[in-house]
């Protein structure tokens, strides 16, 4: 029995434009091509491979069939792999980025943010740097649509096609309110004290996390669009929330804010992941960063021991 052919990578890249736009139409705008030839070379691809790709007779726009759903994850797969060859080709050729632009997490504390951006400077004093500050999935998006080359992101906790990630460590989020605030003052530490008060939280300028609370527990909120403001408004009284220990070290030391100590508000771990997109990996320039981050992570770790005592 003959076995299947071997697909180009044109074949494929129509392929993946298909199942992403919907429709051939909108796929041979896309390639700006013929519709028919956009359907041409579907067909050559399904003789290739020796079964079709789409159901077209169950609906007016192509569907999958069962065997182009499996084969979709492999086609990304072997298209990414060859984007990510052309982009380090790319890079080779070019040298050095002519300048770099990156996206942080505002829970970054600022101790890892400029231990990285002095190596940078030392390393390339040349390259212009734009840096920008998000919160949650804002970051994510940013690197997506290409405004920022590499980012370092949070939660949520999930990979994403064309984006590649690696783990850079975490920070340590606890509680806090202002000393005179009703839950740092209460007597009764009861399952459920915090939801009857006024929590800050931080949202998220993108649209990736629309409809998820990550650590909501109260009824009333104050949503605020950066860490600075949550900060001010906690050291005012005006309501509670989780923060990242190192920005807030020294207000708890000085008293100026407490750790609440309830039984259902606990706080957590919030990870950092160094990010780029899959078919434009960083230059030199971007890939010193990301690794400068990586190398920081078991030094911060020995840093970060003393977060239960405070």
């Amino acid at each position: 029995m003959k076995g299947p052919g071997t697909p180009t990578f044109d074949q494929l890249k129509v392929f993946l434009t298909v199942v992403d736009v919907g429709s051939f139409a909108g796929a041979a705008r896309k390639l700006n091509r013929a519709t028919s030839v956009v359907s041409y070379t579907i067909a050559n691809l399904e003789a290739q491979l020796g079964f079709a790709l789409f159901d077209r007779d169950s609906t007016r726009r192509p569907c999958l069939t069962e065997a182009g759903r499996i084969v979709l994850s492999e086609t990304r797969s072997v298209a990414n792999g060859v984007n990510r060859l052309r982009a380090k080709a790319q890079g080779l050729l070019q040298g050095l980025e002519p300048s770099l632009s990156i996206a942080l997490d505002a829970m970054l504390p600022a101790s890892r943010v400029l231990d990285a951006l002095k190596g940078f400077r030392s390393e390339f004093p040349t390259i212009p740097l734009q840096i920008r500050t998000e919160g949650l999935g804002a970051v994510t998006d940013l690197v997506l649509n290409g405004a920022a080359s590499i980012g370092v992101c949070g939660p949520p906790d999930v990979d994403i096609d064309g984006l590649d990630r690696m783990g850079i460590g975490s920070v340590e989020l606890i509680p806090v309110a202002a000393p005179n605030h009703p839950l740092a003052l209460a007597s009764d530490k009861r399952i459920g004290a915090g939801r009857e008060h006024i929590q800050i939280v931080l949202t998220d300028r993108s649209e990736r996390t629309k409809g998820i609370d990550l650590g909501v527990v109260a009824t009333h909120t104050w949503r605020v669009a950066d860490l600075s403001t949550k900060h001010m408004l906690l050291l005012e009284g005006l309501g509670w929330g989780n923060m990242p220990v190192p920005m807030i070290r020294e207000d708890l030391l000085s008293g100026r804010l407490v750790r609440i100590e309830l039984p259902d508000i606990k706080g957590g771990n919030y990870r950092f992941f160094a990010i780029h997109r899959s078919d434009a990996p960083p230059g030199p320039a971007g890939s010193f960063l990301i690794q400068k981050f990586a190398k920081q992570v078991p030094d911060w770790a020995l840093n970060a021991r003393d977060v239960q005592a405070l």
